[in-house]
Protein backbone atom coordinates (compact mmCIF):
# COMPACT_ATOMS: atom_id res chain seq x y z
CA UNK A 1 0.00 0.00 0.00
CA UNK A 2 1.34 3.40 -1.03
CA UNK A 3 2.07 5.55 2.03
CA UNK A 4 -0.14 8.65 2.47
CA UNK A 5 1.60 11.90 1.61
CA UNK A 6 2.04 14.23 4.54
CA UNK A 7 1.35 17.95 4.07
CA UNK A 8 3.76 20.27 5.81
CA UNK A 9 1.95 22.32 8.52
CA UNK A 10 3.10 25.63 7.01
CA UNK A 11 1.75 24.64 3.58
CA UNK A 12 -1.47 23.45 5.16
CA UNK A 13 -1.88 26.84 6.79
CA UNK A 14 -1.33 28.60 3.46
CA UNK A 15 -3.89 26.40 1.74
CA UNK A 16 -6.41 27.09 4.50
CA UNK A 17 -5.80 30.86 4.30
CA UNK A 18 -6.19 30.78 0.52
CA UNK A 19 -9.42 28.83 0.79
CA UNK A 20 -10.76 31.30 3.37
CA UNK A 21 -9.82 34.27 1.14
CA UNK A 22 -11.60 32.74 -1.85
CA UNK A 23 -14.62 32.07 0.34
CA UNK A 24 -14.68 35.69 1.56
CA UNK A 25 -14.32 37.08 -1.95
CA UNK A 26 -17.02 34.80 -3.28
CA UNK A 27 -19.29 35.87 -0.47
CA UNK A 28 -18.50 39.54 -1.12
CA UNK A 29 -19.22 39.23 -4.81
CA UNK A 30 -22.64 37.84 -3.99
CA UNK A 31 -23.34 40.41 -1.29
CA UNK A 32 -26.03 43.02 -2.03
CA UNK A 33 -23.56 45.76 -1.01
CA UNK A 34 -20.77 44.51 -3.29
CA UNK A 35 -20.78 45.05 -7.05
CA UNK A 36 -18.27 43.39 -9.35
CA UNK A 37 -17.31 45.76 -12.12
CA UNK A 38 -14.72 45.78 -14.88
CA UNK A 39 -11.48 45.10 -13.03
CA UNK A 40 -12.56 45.87 -9.47
CA UNK A 41 -15.23 45.34 -6.81
CA UNK A 42 -17.19 48.34 -5.50
CA UNK A 43 -18.13 48.10 -1.81
CA UNK A 44 -21.40 50.02 -1.33
CA UNK A 45 -21.91 49.18 2.35
CA UNK A 46 -21.27 52.77 3.43
CA UNK A 47 -23.57 55.33 1.79
CA UNK A 48 -23.22 59.07 2.26
CA UNK A 49 -26.26 61.29 2.84
CA UNK A 50 -24.52 64.29 1.24
CA UNK A 51 -26.10 64.14 -2.23
CA UNK A 52 -29.30 65.01 -4.08
CA UNK A 53 -31.22 63.76 -7.07
CA UNK A 54 -30.34 64.88 -10.59
CA UNK A 55 -34.04 64.98 -11.46
CA UNK A 56 -35.72 68.22 -10.35
CA UNK A 57 -38.52 68.61 -12.93
CA UNK A 58 -41.01 66.67 -15.01
CA UNK A 59 -41.63 68.36 -18.37
CA UNK A 60 -44.73 67.51 -20.42
CA UNK A 61 -44.83 68.05 -24.19
CA UNK A 62 -47.03 67.16 -27.10
CA UNK A 63 -45.64 65.76 -30.32
CA UNK A 64 -47.77 66.94 -33.23
CA UNK A 65 -47.59 63.75 -35.27
CA UNK A 66 -48.82 60.19 -35.16
CA UNK A 67 -47.16 57.72 -32.83
CA UNK A 68 -45.10 55.96 -35.52
CA UNK A 69 -43.69 59.21 -36.88
CA UNK A 70 -43.12 60.56 -33.37
CA UNK A 71 -41.23 57.39 -32.50
CA UNK A 72 -38.94 57.75 -35.52
CA UNK A 73 -38.21 61.36 -34.60
CA UNK A 74 -37.59 60.68 -30.93
CA UNK A 75 -35.20 57.81 -31.62
CA UNK A 76 -32.66 60.42 -32.73
CA UNK A 77 -30.28 61.75 -33.76
CA UNK A 78 -31.45 65.29 -32.97
CA UNK A 79 -34.19 65.01 -30.34
CA UNK A 80 -35.38 62.52 -27.74
CA UNK A 81 -37.48 62.16 -24.62
CA UNK A 82 -37.54 59.71 -21.77
CA UNK A 83 -41.12 58.61 -22.43
CA UNK A 84 -43.66 58.66 -25.26
CA UNK A 85 -47.37 58.28 -24.45
CA UNK A 86 -49.48 57.15 -27.45
CA UNK A 87 -52.95 58.54 -28.13
CA UNK A 88 -54.57 55.19 -27.27
CA UNK A 89 -52.20 53.19 -25.05
CA UNK A 90 -52.37 49.42 -25.38
CA UNK A 91 -53.32 47.53 -22.23
CA UNK A 92 -51.46 44.68 -20.60
CA UNK A 93 -53.08 43.22 -17.47
CA UNK A 94 -55.34 46.30 -17.54
CA UNK A 95 -52.32 48.64 -17.33
CA UNK A 96 -51.47 51.16 -20.09
CA UNK A 97 -48.23 50.59 -21.98
CA UNK A 98 -45.96 53.62 -22.30
CA UNK A 99 -42.77 53.61 -24.38
CA UNK A 100 -39.57 54.46 -22.52
CA UNK A 101 -36.97 55.67 -25.01
CA UNK A 102 -34.19 56.94 -22.71
CA UNK A 103 -33.13 55.72 -19.26
CA UNK A 104 -34.02 58.21 -16.53
CA UNK A 105 -30.40 58.32 -15.40
CA UNK A 106 -29.46 59.66 -18.83
CA UNK A 107 -30.01 63.12 -20.30
CA UNK A 108 -32.69 63.21 -23.01
CA UNK A 109 -32.81 66.10 -25.51
CA UNK A 110 -36.33 67.42 -25.06
CA UNK A 111 -36.22 70.83 -23.35
CA UNK A 112 -33.72 72.82 -25.40
CA UNK A 113 -32.99 76.38 -24.32
CA UNK A 114 -35.07 76.57 -21.15
CA UNK A 115 -35.29 78.03 -17.65
CA UNK A 116 -37.27 77.62 -14.45
CA UNK A 117 -36.59 79.04 -11.01
CA UNK A 118 -32.82 79.51 -10.81
CA UNK A 119 -31.94 76.79 -13.31
CA UNK A 120 -31.32 76.83 -17.05
CA UNK A 121 -30.77 74.09 -19.66
CA UNK A 122 -33.33 71.83 -18.02
CA UNK A 123 -32.32 68.78 -20.05
CA UNK A 124 -29.74 68.37 -17.29
CA UNK A 125 -32.28 68.16 -14.47
CA UNK A 126 -35.55 66.89 -15.91
CA UNK A 127 -37.49 63.93 -17.25
CA UNK A 128 -39.26 64.61 -20.54
CA UNK A 129 -42.60 63.08 -21.53
CA UNK A 130 -43.89 63.43 -25.08
CA UNK A 131 -47.66 62.96 -25.52
CA UNK A 132 -49.06 62.21 -28.97
CA UNK A 133 -51.38 65.09 -29.88
CA UNK A 134 -51.81 67.13 -33.05
CA UNK A 135 -51.91 70.46 -31.24
CA UNK A 136 -53.52 73.44 -33.02
CA UNK A 137 -55.04 72.90 -36.46
CA UNK A 138 -56.20 75.70 -38.76
CA UNK A 139 -59.70 75.13 -40.14
CA UNK A 140 -62.29 77.20 -42.00
CA UNK A 141 -63.87 77.86 -38.61
CA UNK A 142 -60.63 79.04 -37.05
CA UNK A 143 -57.98 77.36 -34.93
CA UNK A 144 -58.91 74.06 -33.30
CA UNK A 145 -57.01 72.23 -30.59
CA UNK A 146 -57.16 68.46 -30.41
CA UNK A 147 -58.38 67.17 -27.02
CA UNK A 148 -56.45 64.60 -25.02
CA UNK A 149 -58.33 61.27 -24.71
CA UNK A 150 -59.16 60.09 -21.20
CA UNK A 151 -57.20 56.83 -21.57
CA UNK A 152 -54.13 58.81 -22.57
CA UNK A 153 -54.46 61.19 -19.63
CA UNK A 154 -54.86 58.29 -17.20
CA UNK A 155 -51.58 56.89 -18.54
CA UNK A 156 -49.86 60.29 -18.15
CA UNK A 157 -51.15 60.56 -14.56
CA UNK A 158 -49.90 57.07 -13.67
CA UNK A 159 -46.46 57.84 -15.11
CA UNK A 160 -46.27 61.28 -13.49
CA UNK A 161 -47.29 60.01 -10.05
CA UNK A 162 -44.61 57.33 -10.20
CA UNK A 163 -41.91 59.86 -11.18
CA UNK A 164 -43.08 62.30 -8.50
CA UNK A 165 -42.98 59.60 -5.82
CA UNK A 166 -39.52 58.35 -6.74
CA UNK A 167 -37.91 61.80 -7.01
CA UNK A 168 -40.07 63.58 -4.42
CA UNK A 169 -40.98 66.37 -6.82
CA UNK A 170 -43.07 69.29 -5.52
CA UNK A 171 -46.21 70.42 -7.42
CA UNK A 172 -44.36 73.41 -8.91
CA UNK A 173 -41.88 71.05 -10.60
CA UNK A 174 -44.52 69.59 -12.96
CA UNK A 175 -44.35 71.84 -16.00
CA UNK A 176 -45.25 72.24 -19.64
CA UNK A 177 -42.68 72.94 -22.33
CA UNK A 178 -44.27 76.36 -22.76
CA UNK A 179 -43.61 77.17 -19.09
CA UNK A 180 -39.86 76.69 -19.44
CA UNK A 181 -39.53 78.12 -23.00
CA UNK A 182 -42.47 80.55 -23.35
CA UNK A 183 -41.09 82.47 -26.33
CA UNK A 184 -40.44 79.28 -28.34
CA UNK A 185 -43.04 76.69 -27.38
CA UNK A 186 -46.80 76.35 -26.82
CA UNK A 187 -47.03 72.67 -25.87
CA UNK A 188 -48.82 70.92 -24.28
CA UNK A 189 -51.32 73.68 -25.13
CA UNK A 190 -54.57 74.99 -23.60
CA UNK A 191 -56.38 71.68 -24.14
CA UNK A 192 -54.10 69.87 -21.73
CA UNK A 193 -56.12 69.18 -18.55
CA UNK A 194 -53.84 70.56 -15.86
CA UNK A 195 -56.71 70.80 -13.37
CA UNK A 196 -57.52 67.14 -13.96
CA UNK A 197 -53.90 66.22 -13.21
CA UNK A 198 -53.88 68.34 -10.06
CA UNK A 199 -57.04 66.67 -8.80
CA UNK A 200 -55.27 63.32 -9.27
CA UNK A 201 -52.25 64.50 -7.28
CA UNK A 202 -50.04 65.81 -10.09
CA UNK A 203 -48.92 69.44 -10.35
CA UNK A 204 -50.03 72.80 -8.96
CA UNK A 205 -53.36 74.59 -8.98
CA UNK A 206 -54.64 77.63 -7.02
CA UNK A 207 -57.31 77.43 -4.32
CA UNK A 208 -60.62 78.94 -5.43
CA UNK A 209 -60.98 80.98 -2.25
CA UNK A 210 -57.53 82.54 -2.74
CA UNK A 211 -58.33 83.48 -6.32
CA UNK A 212 -61.61 85.09 -5.20
CA UNK A 213 -59.80 87.03 -2.46
CA UNK A 214 -57.15 88.43 -4.78
CA UNK A 215 -59.74 89.09 -7.49
CA UNK A 216 -61.67 91.31 -5.07
CA UNK A 217 -58.48 93.02 -3.92
CA UNK A 218 -57.23 93.75 -7.45
CA UNK A 219 -60.63 95.09 -8.52
CA UNK A 220 -59.99 97.85 -6.00
CA UNK A 221 -56.30 98.30 -6.70
CA UNK A 222 -54.32 96.48 -9.36
CA UNK A 223 -50.63 95.62 -8.99
CA UNK A 224 -48.15 97.47 -11.16
CA UNK A 225 -46.63 95.79 -14.20
CA UNK A 226 -43.32 95.64 -12.35
CA UNK A 227 -44.99 93.81 -9.47
CA UNK A 228 -46.71 91.47 -11.90
CA UNK A 229 -43.40 90.63 -13.60
CA UNK A 230 -41.75 90.05 -10.23
CA UNK A 231 -44.61 87.77 -9.22
CA UNK A 232 -44.21 85.65 -12.37
CA UNK A 233 -40.48 85.43 -11.65
CA UNK A 234 -41.14 84.49 -8.01
CA UNK A 235 -43.36 81.64 -9.16
CA UNK A 236 -40.61 80.28 -11.42
CA UNK A 237 -40.83 81.91 -14.86
CA UNK A 238 -37.75 83.53 -16.35
CA UNK A 239 -38.76 87.18 -16.74
CA UNK A 240 -37.09 90.51 -16.01
CA UNK A 241 -39.00 93.23 -14.15
CA UNK A 242 -38.89 96.01 -16.75
CA UNK A 243 -42.16 97.71 -15.89
CA UNK A 244 -43.19 97.45 -19.55
CA UNK A 245 -45.60 95.00 -21.18
CA UNK A 246 -43.07 93.85 -23.76
CA UNK A 247 -43.04 90.81 -26.02
CA UNK A 248 -41.35 88.61 -23.42
CA UNK A 249 -43.97 89.53 -20.83
CA UNK A 250 -46.76 88.65 -23.25
CA UNK A 251 -45.10 85.31 -24.07
CA UNK A 252 -44.77 84.39 -20.39
CA UNK A 253 -48.33 85.57 -19.71
CA UNK A 254 -49.65 83.43 -22.55
CA UNK A 255 -47.80 80.37 -21.19
CA UNK A 256 -49.15 81.05 -17.71
CA UNK A 257 -52.70 81.48 -18.99
CA UNK A 258 -52.58 78.30 -21.09
CA UNK A 259 -51.56 76.43 -17.95
CA UNK A 260 -53.80 78.03 -15.32
CA UNK A 261 -56.52 79.95 -17.24
CA UNK A 262 -56.92 78.17 -20.59
CA UNK A 263 -60.30 79.74 -21.35
CA UNK A 264 -58.42 82.92 -22.29
CA UNK A 265 -54.75 82.97 -23.27
CA UNK A 266 -54.24 86.14 -25.28
CA UNK A 267 -51.01 87.00 -23.46
CA UNK A 268 -52.53 90.28 -22.22
CA UNK A 269 -52.08 90.76 -18.46
CA UNK A 270 -55.43 91.19 -16.74
CA UNK A 271 -56.77 91.21 -13.20
CA UNK A 272 -57.99 87.61 -13.31
CA UNK A 273 -54.54 86.40 -14.40
CA UNK A 274 -52.96 88.43 -11.60
CA UNK A 275 -55.43 87.00 -9.06
CA UNK A 276 -54.56 83.43 -10.13
CA UNK A 277 -50.84 84.21 -10.00
CA UNK A 278 -50.98 85.68 -6.50
CA UNK A 279 -53.15 82.75 -5.37
CA UNK A 280 -50.49 80.33 -6.59
CA UNK A 281 -47.84 82.26 -4.69
CA UNK A 282 -49.98 82.15 -1.56
CA UNK A 283 -50.30 78.36 -1.83
CA UNK A 284 -46.86 77.29 -3.08
CA UNK A 285 -44.47 80.23 -2.58
CA UNK A 286 -45.81 82.00 0.53
CA UNK A 287 -42.37 83.40 1.34
CA UNK A 288 -42.57 85.50 -1.84
CA UNK A 289 -45.54 87.42 -0.45
CA UNK A 290 -43.47 88.45 2.57
CA UNK A 291 -41.60 90.72 0.17
CA UNK A 292 -43.12 94.18 0.50
CA UNK A 293 -42.79 94.69 -3.27
CA UNK A 294 -45.41 91.95 -3.77
CA UNK A 295 -47.40 92.08 -0.55
CA UNK A 296 -49.29 95.24 -1.48
CA UNK A 297 -50.10 97.00 -4.76
CA UNK A 298 -47.66 99.74 -5.62
CA UNK A 299 -50.35 102.42 -5.61
CA UNK A 300 -54.01 102.67 -6.46
CA UNK A 301 -55.08 104.76 -9.41
CA UNK A 302 -57.97 107.08 -9.69
CA UNK A 303 -60.83 105.83 -11.91
CA UNK A 304 -59.92 108.20 -14.70
CA UNK A 305 -56.28 107.06 -14.80
CA UNK A 306 -55.12 104.35 -17.16
CA UNK A 307 -54.82 100.94 -15.57
CA UNK A 308 -52.23 98.71 -17.29
CA UNK A 309 -54.33 95.71 -16.27
CA UNK A 310 -57.51 95.12 -18.18
CA UNK A 311 -60.52 93.57 -16.47
CA UNK A 312 -60.79 89.84 -17.00
CA UNK A 313 -60.44 89.06 -20.69
CA UNK A 314 -63.55 87.55 -22.20
CA UNK A 315 -63.18 83.75 -22.28
CA UNK A 316 -62.28 82.21 -25.61
CA UNK A 317 -64.05 78.89 -26.11
CA UNK A 318 -61.62 76.18 -27.10
CA UNK A 319 -62.62 74.66 -30.38
CA UNK A 320 -62.06 71.03 -31.05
Amino acid sequence: MKPRRQVHPRRAGSLLAGWMLLTILAGCAGSPTMETRNGYIADRAHRSDAYNQRIRYLILHYTDSEASRAMRTLLGPDVSSHYLVPRSPSLSDDLPQIWQLVDEKDRAWHAGVSAWEDRTQLNDTSIGVEIVNRGPQETLEGQRWEPYPEDQIRAVIALAKDVIRRYRLPPTAILGHSDIAPSRKIDPGPRFPWKRLHDAGVGAWPRDEDVASFRHRFAQCSPSITQYQRALSAYGYSLAATGVIDGETRDVTRAFQMHFRPASYSGQPDRETAAILWALLARYRPQALLDTTLAEPAGCRKPEEDDPFTPETAPQPLKG
